[in-house]
């Protein structure tokens, strides 16, 4: 275990000491990389770092490594910095070669009688780039309650000296009250459904000590305000962080989820809005006064609100489920292949007990199964292969079953956020991303989410009215989101294409409004006198550690690699053609798709990786079971058939 005064406390001497070293060769800054990241391929080192995300801000050193689950929310223009500059000290005529990477403000901020010689032949000016990253949205109560737990069970790093960079606007807990927090898993995480009851339905208090909510309202003031922290989703709380980026910037893109490695600044100079610029930095960057008042508080809000991280290294993640050892790529691959001789019995189990959330609809339930391991593995062309958007028909309207519903899918999977479609919401939410040209920066939307996010649409909350012109933008923008996985931002002049990844569930009394993939009426079995009390019931039933296997089911079903065969390609061919001898209006291309989506999906649930003939005999089977039910009712002679 590292102890004080190392690469986690004090990095920024460990680069100093490296460029000192050095003597001015630029092959330093590759050394510093190099160094960081073999002492990150150390064993549990990833979990030695405090988080960003767990911790709160005033118990974080500043200056120390520390580490960030994020999603890039938005990335800034590039800015210069000086990478290399000459001081000299004018009593004593004293040179000394500095460096400016991995640092906000200059010596000359910190020692003022320094000057900067601005005729050294040794200044070296570097560009970097700002990523504005927001934790990822959506995560649910028992995600981030498991990376809470592991980064204070494992690390000592994580509660150190308070930060003295700022002072707090309400008095901070003890570490016996962090304690409390960290046996209650239900006070970790604020709600994400914006006033529905969850679970577990205390909010994240830590987090609320020293962020920001965020402001969702659509006027050009509130979106530039210094409070708004742009999270995507409402009623969001977190820690919003500026990461300064400065090796392989084409690496990464808008909306990306990352776990970022960097160096903490909470500089008390950052904390001032509309402060003096830094005179070395003005000279290089003469757009600098350029910057409108607006710009300024979106790119430069205060470091005890958004700290600013100077990135070492950035791991991307695949998924944020805590459960899947995410650290080294040889333990994934152990891990994976150990359950999946278990994947058949945990599915049976997850069915079952699906099955009981559903109401005793065994079908419906199958379908649910198959959409939560749903994803978009390739693209071909425009088309997203692998995506499953479920409509789940025949609701009770007016009721808090998708609610509830939506309360258990919170306990599966991590990160998910309920939509209610009401006329309000529809005309009033923003869906959308949004430039802000004034503010120079991209005003975030609900429809911003990473990955696999699990995305329920309550349609049985749909009154009759009026769209207006934003509610028929917003309805058209979950139309295309389901039909392509794209969501167009609105750039004012154009429009551009961001692709997504994201699982899509409407539950509607009758046929959804919305395009989908599949369509399955529920059929009750039970009818509970009291719905909510019923599902509580069912959930409690399941120990935590069965609860767990379900969680990890889900991640590692959507990882799984899949092909088909050639012989069993031929078979598929010969049984469509077959299927359309007697009746070609039955069975069309669209339905050829589906079915194959179906048993692909079927085969991934069972941790098969590839397609059997008895596999796809099962898809039809129950996609046959699914039409019968999906169609209309006719009636003969005025009786039902």
């Amino acid at each position: 275990m590292p102890s004080s005064n190392d690469w986690i406390n004090n990095p920024l001497g460990v680069v100093e000491e490296m460029f000192v070293q050095s003597n001015s060769n630029p092959e330093w800054e590759a050394k510093v990389l190099e160094y960081f990241k073999g002492k990150l391929k150390e064993k549990q080192a990833y979990s030695w770092i405090p988080s960003l995300n767990d911790v709160p801000l005033h118990y974080l050193k500043p200056n120390s490594l520390v580490k960030f689950r994020c999603l890039v929310q938005d990335m800034f223009d590039p800015e210069f910095y000086m990478g290399v500059y000459e001081t000299i000290d004018p009593s004593t005529k004293a040179k000394v070669l500095r460096f400016g990477k991995y640092k906000d403000v200059t010596e000359l901020r910190c020692v003022p009688h320094l000057q900067v010689d601005l005729n050294s032949r040794n200044t070296v000016t570097a560009e970097r780039q700002t990523f504005y990253c927001v934790p990822i949205p959506g995560e649910t109560l028992w995600e981030a309650f498991l990376n809470h737990s592991h980064t204070y069970a494992r690390s000592s790093q994580a509660r150190v000296v308070p930060s003295t960079s700022y002072i707090p606007s309400r008095q901070k807990r003890s570490y016996e009250e962090d304690d409390e927090m960290d046996t209650q898993p239900q006070k970790q995480r604020e709600p994400h459904t914006g006033g529905s009851p969850q679970l577990h339905a205390n909010g994240d208090s830590k987090r609320q000590e020293t962020e920001a909510p965020s402001g969702q309202t659509t006027s050009p003031s509130n979106a530039s305000s210094p409070l708004d922290l742009n999270f995507p989703l409402p009623g969001e709380r977190g820690p919003a962080c500026l990461v300064k980026v400065y090796e392989d910037l084409d690496s990464f893109k808008l909306n990306d989820m990352l776990e970022v490695y960097g160096i903490l600044s909470v500089n008390p100079l950052l904390s001032v809005l509309c402060e003096e610029k830094d005179p070395s930095a003005s000279l290089l960057d003469p757009t600098e006064s350029m910057e409108t008042p607006e710009e300024q508080r979106a790119h430069d809000p205060p470091a005890s609100l958004v700290p600013r991280l100077h990135m070492l290294h950035a791991r991307p993640l695949q998924h944020n489920n805590p459960l899947l050892p995410s650290d080294r790529a040889e333990d994934q691959h152990a891990f994976v292949s150990s359950f999946m001789v278990e994947m058949a019995s945990v599915r049976a189990e997850f069915l079952a007990y699906l099955t009981h959330i559903l109401l005793g609809d065994g079908l419906a339930a199958e379908y649910l199964l198959l959409h939560l391991i749903s994803s978009v593995y390739a693209r071909r062309d425009v088309l997203p292969l692998g995506k499953f958007t479920l409509n789940l028909s025949g609701c009770p309207p007016n009721s808090s079953f998708t609610e509830s519903l939506h309360q258990v899918i919170q306990e599966l999977v991590p990160c998910t956020y309920r939509l209610s479609m009401t006329l309000h919401n529809m005309n009033s939410l923003r869906l959308v991303p949004r430039k802000d040209y004034v503010a120079n920066r991209l005003v975030s939307g609900a429809l911003q989410l990473a990955r696999n996010t699990s995305l329920v649409l309550d349609e049985t909350r749909l009154e009759q009215g009026q769209l207006d012109a934003s509610g028929v933008q917003n309805i058209t923008a979950l139309g295309n989101l389901i039909s392509w996985q794209k969501v167009d931002y609105d750039f004012n002049y154009h429009q551009m294409e961001f692709p997504c990844n994201i699982n899509v569930f409407v539950t509607s009394e009758g046929r959804s409004l919305l395009p989908s993939d599949c369509q399955v009426p529920l059929q009750p079995q039970v009818t509970p006198p009291n719905l909510e009390e019923y599902l509580s019931t069912v959930h409690k039933a399941q120990l935590t550690s069965q609860i767990n296997k379900f969680r990890v089911y889900l991640s590692v079903a959507q990882t799984l690699d899949y092909s088909i065969s050639d012989e069993v390609t031929k078979a598929v061919e010969d049984d469509f053609v077959d299927m359309r001898k007697d009746d070609p209006q039955s069975v069309s291309a669209e339905d050829l798709h589906r079915m194959l989506v179906v048993a692909r999906l079927l085969s991934l649930s069972l941790g098969q990786t590839s397609l059997s003939r008895e596999g796809w005999m099962r898809a039809k089977h129950i996609d046959m079971l699914r039409r019968t039910r999906s169609q209309p009712q006719t009636t003969v002679n005025g009786n039902e058939p």
